[in-house]
């Protein structure tokens, strides 16, 4: 049986990370939280789980995500965020895994608690993640924003049974501002890699992405926050693409 590092990336996460170790005591051999300069309990309730904690600055989720990887004891790391906790059938697909590795990394479905409400279409389920890792065998990317695992040794994914279970807003207001946050992260990096946007993407973008998730995905059917989410989704495309246009504009006139 190999040993397993949870890694858990926080930041003023004190409402939610308990939740979060209390779900991976099952499977961890080592809990590691790396945290960002938590102003508010994250790493006091965090140690009292029995968590190691370090401290990081945050420069990038990639970023942090390799630092957590790479400072995990064990080369099998589970990776996690403080919003997120395993279900009783997906810990029970990891300690398969800890059993016997047929892959060298493990994809889950990630489901979506918004607003109080779980998120069964508006294309958030089956939010496919790959967290359950060989550290050996790759890499995450290091992007600002929607950083991602590389299996650099090559190889195919395995995906586990169970659901990773996502806390994600209380509220609208939460979503905007996260909204706010992931788009000026998405834009800098997109325009540090030379890319810029047209104005037909601006306008016709957000329009897809509605009539993609509401209707095609089935949006409609998850009600009001269905509807929100889909607006929502369309509003961040908006907003993501304006930003990078504003900014490749700027730094060619630089």
């Amino acid at each position: 049986m190999v040993k397993l590092s949870v890694v858990i990336i926080t930041y003023n996460e004190e409402k939610n990370i308990g939740r979060c170790i209390a779900s991976v005591k099952e499977v961890a051999d080592e809990i590691l939280v790396i945290d960002s300069s938590s102003t508010d309990h994250t790493v006091a309730v965090a140690t009292s789980m029995g968590a190691r904690v370090i401290d990081n600055a945050f420069t990038g989720y990639g970023e942090q995500k390799n630092f957590a990887t790479k400072n995990a004891t064990y080369d099998w790391v589970l990776s996690l965020d403080a919003d997120e906790e395993l279900s009783p059938e997906l810990t029970a697909s990891i300690c398969r895994v800890k059993e016997e590795q047929l892959f060298a990394v493990y994809e889950m479905p990630r489901f979506t608690n918004y607003c109080g409400q779980w998120i069964k279409h508006s294309g958030w389920y089956p939010d496919r993640q790959t967290r359950l890792y060989d550290r050996t065998k790759g890499k995450w990317i290091e992007k600002k924003v929607h950083e991602y695992w590389d299996l650099t040794a090559g190889g195919k994914k395995g995906l586990l049974k169970g659901d990773l279970l996502h806390y994600s807003y209380g509220s609208i207001s939460e979503h905007l501002n996260k909204i706010e946050k992931y788009s000026e992260l998405a834009a800098l990096d997109a325009v540090a890699k030379g890319k810029t946007s047209t104005i037909l993407t601006i306008l016709f973008s957000p329009f897809w992405h509605f009539v993609n998730e509401y209707f095609f995905k089935l949006g409609f059917l998850d009600g009001f926050y269905g509807y929100m989410i889909c607006k929502l989704s369309a509003y961040a495309t908006f907003n993501k693409y304006t930003r990078i246009r504003t900014y490749s504009k700027a730094k060619n006139k630089a």
